[in-house]
């Protein structure tokens, strides 16, 4: 009866960790991804002029338009959420609440600041036919570029309180873990053995 709780557990450990680690994945690619703008794209879009600048936000913001960045991006807040369910009982889940907390900031910002503006841009049209690139510019890329910058902060730091609660629920023990005998101080004495 004790190997089967033993194994029970052991897997129930097994699968809170794997869903953990999906977690951290996805809230990697996500950070990596406002990072890279924030660090990469914007300021070399930045250099760009007006039509080109606006060109080239509504290609991108049009490519971002896939099933595998929307899968990643709503996976992240939804893998974190199970994660942070599975994690109720261990001391790992205020690591992962915070990263919830974190990302869901992140979440919220992208769907009511970034989209918006997005959405505002790709309807001003084609840039060759916009009367004045330079004012649908403005109206657009410091907003973006600020809030992006947030975006970027908030989801890296959701990602390191992932890795961290990974590294607490490593360290932990389950109910009916598996232990060396000579790594428990209860067993006594290791000079007999």
């Amino acid at each position: 009866m004790a190997t089967a709780r033993n194994t029970t557990a052991a897997g129930g450990r097994r699968g809170t960790g794997l869903v953990l680690g999906a977690a951290t994945v996805a809230m990697g690619l996500i950070a990596g991804t406002f990072y890279i703008f924030a660090c990469g794209v914007m300021p070399g879009l930045a250099r760009s002029s007006d039509r080109a600048y606006i060109e080239v936000m509504q290609d991108i913001n049009a490519a971002f338009e896939n099933a595998v960045f929307f899968a990643s991006f709503m996976g992240a807040l939804l893998i974190t959420a199970v994660a942070a369910w599975m994690l109720r009982r261990d001391p790992a889940r205020w690591w992962v609440l915070a990263a919830l907390l974190a990302y869901f900031l992140t979440f919220v910002l992208t769907v009511t600041v970034n989209v918006p503006l997005n959405d505002e841009l790709a309807d001003a049209g084609d840039p060759a036919k916009i009367a004045d690139p330079a004012a649908v510019r403005a109206d657009f890329e410091d907003a973006w570029v600020a809030w992006n910058v947030v975006r970027a902060l908030l989801s890296t730091l959701a990602l390191g309180l992932l890795v961290r609660a990974l590294v607490v629920f490593g360290r932990g023990r389950g109910a009916g873990a598996a232990q060396s005998a000579y790594l428990d101080p209860a067993a006594g004495s290791s000079a007999s053995r």
